[in-house]
């Protein structure tokens, strides 16, 4: 499984406000409807129920809402790199600037969690997230995002 398998490269946008982590959830739900069809209002509902079991925002502004979604036949993300910050009760208390959403299967067993691990594995990395924030367009975002995993396998 690899970054580009998960993200499409509609499945990139860039944001330039969003006023609350509620906000920003909407907007990856309809970023996921538009790449892949999945139902906006049913898929808000899933990241928030993940998202009242504890925080997705896992640090370094980074945030990885996830939920399993009916429908789907395989592993997706979508991502969101935000203008103004928002607060997504991160573990570290900062603000939020780049999200990536994974939606998985309902009966996505180790799959979802290898897809976790991958993306928190890619944006752990200061010096990817440094090139993400200073590269505004979502085909560039997508080239970043899919390279760098290449680049570390290699």
């Amino acid at each position: 499984m690899t970054l580009q398998d998960l993200v499409k490269p509609d499945a990139v946008r860039v944001v330039t406000s969003a006023s609350s982590k509620k906000r920003l959830i909407h907007e990856l739900a309809e970023l996921a409807e538009s790449a892949y069809g999945t139902d906006a209002r049913t898929t808000v509902e899933c990241l928030l129920d993940r998202e009242a079991l504890g925080p997705t925002g896992v640090g370094q502004g980074v945030a990885l809402p996830h939920a399993r979604l009916k429908g789907l036949d395989a592993m997706r993300g979508a991502f969101i790199l935000l203008e103004k910050p928002v607060d997504f009760d991160a573990v570290d208390r900062q603000p939020v600037d780049i999200a990536l959403a994974l939606f998985a299967p309902e009966t996505a067993g180790v799959e979802h969690l290898k897809a976790l691990a991958l993306v928190s594995r890619t944006l752990r990395d200061p010096g990817l997230c440094a090139k993400l924030r200073a590269n505004p367009s979502p085909a560039k975002l997508h080239t970043i995002l899919t390279e760098a995993q290449s680049v570390k396998a290699a």
